[in-house]
């Protein structure tokens, strides 16, 4: 173990080329609560493709220039560990090397199966490999990636490597994510209105499923169950048809549809909502879903992916019961006690995760063979 007073000391070399959205949100609070002195090299978030073939001979052409030296470098899974470390300088090889999986391309979803480019899972693959410490958002996200890698193997013929699934276990962590909840406890506590208020904040794409999501609520304003809507979330140029399609069919039903454009007006937003809905078809953690609850909405979750981890049974719903539970939240109509939403989310807060944050790092070792 490293003394506690010698933590400011080490120097952490940050390496991100995606920094935007959570990957942005996760450094801020890492920066700001853990008592260790970064510095970062970054890139927007933009392009994922080329960053992860480009940013490893970049970072480490950058770090053969400067001849600057660290106690330990946090990657990104966007970073290929594996080229990073054979194209940087002979010292970064006896440095302990982090990383930190917020997401897998194992389990990443797309569109058409078949349109997988495994390679960039391989990469992962390779990176956890190489990384001395790899660290995962979730239970879920760490198990997802493993199961990835023995499906892959079996394809890969006479070119099986011997257990890597179980040394990268053997070096992992499952560390959530740090929320900052500020502005979500300064905002100010909704008076309670007769009309029941629906949440969905998650990004306008097709891995979160929005098509059961409006197609239930077209359902339910049919058979004149009433509701009102709040549609939050970063969309992008081009977004699934069904956001246009609810645009039209629930504006009498809508009380905001867009980006927040503020921390403090999502907070507000997320206050005056009772019923947190997802109906991803994937998610690697959840922060979304996190946030709403601490404002107090009750969370409406698919049984599968990371949330049988974060919340208990009563808030999950099975595959095809969705329309049915909806229903029955939108009749009962009620919100969390404050005491209920602290107890469910605290774990999740920076507060409560900044030493296991601290000892990750503090406590690294080199466990790769070179």
């Amino acid at each position: 173990m490293i003394n506690p007073a010698e933590y400011r000391d080490l120097q952490i070399l940050v390496l991100e080329p995606y920094y935007g959205g959570s990957h942005k949100s996760f450094l801020s609070g890492l920066t700001s609560k853990l008592p260790f002195k970064f510095e970062f090299m970054t890139f927007p978030a933009r392009k994922w493709k080329w960053r992860m073939r480009l940013a490893a001979p970049f970072y480490a052409q950058k770090l053969n220039e400067s001849g600057r030296r660290y106690d330990r470098i946090l990657c990104s899974t966007f970073v290929d560990v594996a080229a990073f470390r054979g194209l940087a300088p002979a010292w970064v090889r006896s440095v302990p090397l982090l990383t930190y999986f917020h997401e897998n391309q194992f389990a990443y979803p797309v569109q058409i199966e078949e349109e997988r480019d495994f390679h960039f899972a391989l990469t992962n693959m390779t990176t956890a490999l190489a990384s001395d410490c790899p660290a995962f958002n979730s239970g879920y996200n760490l198990e997802s990636f493993l199961q990835g890698i023995e499906k892959l193997q079996e394809k890969s013929y006479d070119l099986k490597l011997d257990n890597p699934c179980d040394a990268i276990r053997a070096r992992s962590r499952v560390i959530p994510p740090g929320i900052d909840f500020s502005a979500i406890d300064a905002a100010e506590e909704p008076g309670g209105g007769e009309v029941p208020v629906i949440l969905w904040n998650h990004r306008w794409e097709h891995d979160k499923n929005p098509e059961l999501f409006f197609k239930t609520l077209f359902s339910l304003d049919r058979k004149g169950i009433d509701f009102r809507l709040v549609v939050l979330g970063e969309s992008f140029k081009t977004q699934p048809h069904i956001f246009g399609e609810a645009g039209k069919k629930l504006s009498h039903k809508i009380l905001h549809s867009g980006y927040a454009g503020s921390r403090l007006d999502y907070a507000r937003w997320l206050r005056q909502s009772n019923i947190a809905v997802s109906t991803a078809r994937h998610e690697f953690f959840g922060i979304s879903v996190i946030e709403a609850v601490r404002a107090g909405c009750r969370p409406l979750l698919p049984n599968r992916l990371s949330y049988p981890e974060l919340f208990p049974e009563e808030f999950l719903y099975d595959e095809g019961d969705f329309e049915y539970r909806l229903t029955k939240e939108i009749l009962e109509n009620k919100r969390l006690s404050p005491s209920r939403a602290e107890k469910l989310t605290e774990p999740y807060s920076w507060d409560t995760l900044a030493a296991a944050y601290t000892s990750w790092i503090a406590d690294a070792r080199i466990e790769i063979i070179l």
